[in-house]
């Protein structure tokens, strides 16, 4: 049986995998993209987690066609406060504030419900003639010089071009290809909730640093917030396992009142917290985007937009190579990629993992010292604005120009 051919295959159907399957067909029409998504069909739906996304993701999806039908649900963060505590303390002083924007009606982030963003990335690629395969997953690959020769669980084989694998930290293309990770355990979980709440929060969100880790309130809309609470993971098992009533009050030793009474609005479930990063982002025919190749502690609120920040500068590889003609499986085409992404990935997953390790503890000397930095921070409106205008993920004039929203 003759392989059907393709362009390029997309390992992995969450939000890395299909913008980049969106962001590659949209600037380069004529290219034949599938996704491959182990997922059975519409679990993406019962999702009620919900995500950062920073402004230079939002300019992205502008630029894609796809923050129209976002937007709507989108709730902005207007400002942000942080605060270095014990759970017991009567009184959470703020050490550091944050203005939400990043140009004058420009939020450096807003808040979305997953299953819309995955709901608008999927109605794109539709639109844009994409196959998402659900149920199926790549059991295997054999680089050959022009192209790869992909194996699916249900027999059936493809070629490609390039393949993209973006199947998540445990990715098994990354093992298949004897890709080496510098990878550890934090020994903690993150707690993941939304919660109603009697008053409007007004677009903050609000950081606790707590001994046990930090404990995050992002804005929804709807008088909703989402919860990212981390604690140890014994104790995180246990807390999820727990009645309602247990979980509420334990939530509302960190929450505070300031909001009025709180109602659990969706699910909880917890998801172990670890450092890993790639040593190499590609091979020949092969290329990592996404937790395939980092994953970080979301301590900075980060893991998604980085995703998508490996979206903008593989799509721009890959479309300019195809323009001049070149073979965009090569390594000399994916060495592009991998150099404009390696630096900012070590840099943040270091700046993650030293934040953790400096708040996630109770050590009395390390609190004044990073209390009097926090102090120090806030009073220098420069440093602030830097501090904003990287978290909000926008390129520079060298950076990728969908993250400025700009065409490719």
């Amino acid at each position: 049986m003759t392989d059907e051919k393709l362009d390029i295959v997309v390992a992995g159907g969450g939000y890395v995998g299909i913008a980049a399957a969106v962001a590659i067909k949209s600037a380069a029409p004529r290219m034949n993209i599938r996704v491959i998504d182990a997922a059975p069909a519409d679990v993406w739906r019962k999702d009620q987690r919900a995500s950062a996304i920073a402004a230079g993701a939002s300019r992205m999806l502008t630029r894609m066609g796809l923050w129209k039908d976002i937007l709507p649900e989108a709730q902005p963060i207007t400002d942000m406060i942080v605060t270095d505590s014990r759970t017991s303390d009567p009184v959470r002083p703020v050490f550091l504030t944050f203005d939400g924007e990043v140009t004058p009606g420009e939020p450096f982030a807003h808040m979305v419900p997953n299953h819309v963003l995955v709901g608008a990335l999927r109605k794109g690629a539709d639109e844009l003639g994409i196959t998402i395969e659900q149920g199926t997953t790549v059991t295997g690959f054999e680089t050959g010089d022009t192209d790869t020769r992909i194996a699916l669980g249900d027999g059936r084989t493809l070629s490609a071009r390039l393949l993209i694998a973006a199947d998540g930290v445990r990715s098994k293309l990354r093992d298949m290809a004897g890709i080496k990770t510098v990878h550890w355990s934090y020994g903690q979980s993150g707690i993941v909730t939304t919660v109603s709440h009697e008053r409007p929060h007004n677009g903050r969100a609000e950081e606790h640093f707590l001994p046990a880790g930090p404990f995050a309130i992002l804005p929804l809309t709807n008088n909703r917030s989402s919860l990212v609470w981390t604690e140890r993971t014994e104790d995180a098992e246990k807390l999820v396992e727990e009645d309602d009533l247990v979980f509420e009050a334990e939530l509302e030793r960190r929450f505070g009142h300031k909001l009025g009474t709180l109602e659990l609005a969706g699910g909880r479930r917890s998801y172990p917290l670890g450092l890993t990063l790639a040593r190499e982002f590609v091979r020949p025919r092969l290329a990592l985007a996404g937790d395939a190749a980092h994953g970080i502690h979301p301590i900075a609120g980060q893991g998604l937009n980085m995703g998508f920040r490996d979206v903008a500068a593989l799509a721009e590889t890959i479309v300019e190579a195809d323009r001049l003609g070149l073979d965009i499986g090569s390594f000399s085409v994916l060495e592009r990629y991998q150099i404009w992404r390696r630096f900012d990935t070590f840099q943040m997953g270091v700046t993650s993992d030293v934040l953790n390790r400096l708040f996630s503890n109770d050590f009395t000397p390390v609190r004044a010292l990073r209390d009097f930095g926090l102090g120090l921070v806030d009073r220098m409106p420069p440093l602030k604005s830097f501090f904003i205008r990287q978290a909000s993920g926008l390129a520079g004039p060298d950076g990728p120009r969908l993250l400025r929203g700009e065409a490719i």
